[in-house]
């Protein structure tokens, strides 16, 4: 038999048996929707951050939103969310500060990796059918990360794992690298090189309504930025696509700014390039090669949850309980891309097809 469409594969009825997700450290949904474009039914979501319930709830009709902190769950409270004839998927993404670059200064703890290892703890209770670990490059080199390798292999999975997957290659306009761990009880799993083209700054963002730094669009509450210091007003001013500090003047340029200072701060985007990586930070001009194109301003909200590949029209703002521009920065910066999360739903719903056929 031939396979159906990927999106289409929980509805057909000849699909031999659908995938059932929970998604650990959901935050406002971005694995849980690319899986589900691919017709993987995330059923429920758990994280301990109520700030991102709405988000999670509103764009992700049916997936229950579990308030927990991951370190309390069993694999016995995740149970009723699984249909008894369904392959078992457990995916998630622990908070990655502590293997982050931007953290290589601070001393790696058993704090820092403790949720790693409830990640690992809760696959040895409940041993589901596919496990999907996404995270920064630097958790390989952690401890924590080789014992969830080392359990893996002892349940008697098949492990597939790239320590650096650039997301571009499957259509995220960023350069962005992630570590990627998949593993399966029902046979190999891999993600294939992605060969999609990603669309430029431009193709994502460049149709929005230009906006003043710090104010908002009427019709979305989350194109909206943070102010700017009448000096970093100044500074934007002559910032060039694709430029950084390097292009101001003298008198704009702090002590810090030398040598040994790193380029990409204080920048701007290229229209005709992709992003940066989409970190927590974007909000903020300092902090990288946030500022927008050509408007004097870094990119909004709205612009960076495009950039991480979140549908346009993807709900972010409770309008009844607004969040901060910083919590929605925090919230978009720390989510899994959608299509990223769209191409590792594909290898599921692939393993689940030879599995049927084989």
């Amino acid at each position: 038999m031939d396979a159906p469409e990927f999106s289409s594969r929980n509805n057909d009825p000849e699909w031999p048996r659908k995938v059932h997700a929970v998604d650990l450290f959901c935050g406002i949904g971005g694995l849980t929707h690319g899986l589900r474009l691919a017709g993987v039914d995330v059923r429920a979501g758990v994280d301990n951050d109520p700030a991102c319930r709405y988000a999670y709830e509103a764009n992700n009709e049916g997936a229950a939103f579990v308030e927990k902190d991951v370190s309390e769950v069993t694999f016995d409270d995740l149970k009723s969310h699984y249909g008894d004839s369904a392959v078992r998927a457990l995916v998630g993404c622990a908070p990655c500060q502590p293997f982050s670059a931007h953290n290589r200064h601070r001393a790696t703890t058993d704090t820092d990796c403790s949720l790693v290892r409830h990640f690992a703890r809760i696959v040895r209770e409940g041993q589901p059918e596919l496990v999907l670990m996404e995270n920064v490059p630097g958790l390989a080199s952690h401890p924590a990360f080789g014992e969830l390798l080392d359990l893996l292999r002892e349940l008697e999975y098949t492990t597939s794992v790239d320590p650096k997957l650039s997301c571009k290659q499957f259509g995220v306009p960023q350069n962005r690298r992630r570590l990627v761990l998949l593993a399966s009880l029902i046979g190999p799993v891999s993600l294939p090189a992605g060969d999609a083209t990603p669309p430029t700054v431009a193709d994502c963002i460049q149709g929005l309504p230009p906006i003043q730094a710090g104010e908002g669009a009427d019709d979305d509450p989350a194109h909206v930025t943070l102010p700017l210091s009448p000096l970093n007003q100044e500074r934007i001013r002559h910032s060039r696509q694709g430029g950084s500090w390097e292009d101001w003047p003298a008198h704009l340029r702090s002590p810090c700014h030398n040598d040994a200072y790193y380029p990409a701060p204080y920048g701007r985007m290229r229209w005709s390039g992709i992003a940066p990586t989409i970190t927590t930070q974007f909000c903020y001009y300092s902090t990288g090669r946030f500022g927008h194109p050509e408007q004097d301003r870094t990119i909004s909200i709205r612009e960076g949850a495009i950039l991480q590949t979140f549908p346009t029209d993807y709900r972010l703002v409770d309008e009844e309980n607004p969040p901060t521009v910083r919590e929605l920065a925090r919230q978009v910066g720390n989510a899994v891309p959608v299509e990223l999360g769209r191409a590792i739903g594909a290898v599921f719903q692939e393993a689940v097809f030879q599995e049927a056929v084989n």
